[in-house]
């Protein structure tokens, strides 16, 4: 299956704050579910960034009911799953600030799974899925 890796916490917010967009330099054709790979890499400053954009979506909140921070954030891994259904250069939507925006619906989360992440899309067989020690993060 196709995973896409987006950093945190910006994955989370697709998956649990109604993040409607994923901004990207790049279009993309392809439509249907993709995993979501939260990357590795994240700075106080994008941690800060994230949250100050979503201010008044709504997702503060439930960060907080979720007892989110940014030392327990999940990292490294796969943590949902959300069905890509176009590619825009413009959108309304509140999280529309690129050049390309991916069009997403039906965010699902899933178990934390371990996977190191690439560029662009990039493949993970579903075998591995729900098997923690499947692949070194």
């Amino acid at each position: 299956m196709l995973a896409l890796s987006i950093r945190q916490p910006w994955a989370w917010l697709i998956l649990h704050g109604g993040k409607d967009i994923e901004n990207r330099d790049w279009p993309t054709k392809f439509r249907g579910r993709v995993l979501v790979h939260a990357a590795k890499g994240m700075t106080r400053d994008e941690w800060e960034g994230a949250w100050i954009h979503a201010h008044g979506t709504g997702a503060s909140p439930k960060a907080v009911e979720a007892g989110l921070t940014r030392d327990n954030i999940q990292r490294g891994g796969i943590v949902g799953s959300v069905e890509i259904v176009g590619c825009v250069t413009d959108s309304a939507s509140h999280w529309f600030v690129g050049r390309y925006g991916f069009v997403l619906r039906n965010p699902s989360p899933l178990p934390f799974t371990p996977w190191k992440g690439q560029l662009g899309f990039f493949d993970v067989p579903e075998s591995a899925l729900n098997q923690p020690a499947a692949q070194a993060a």
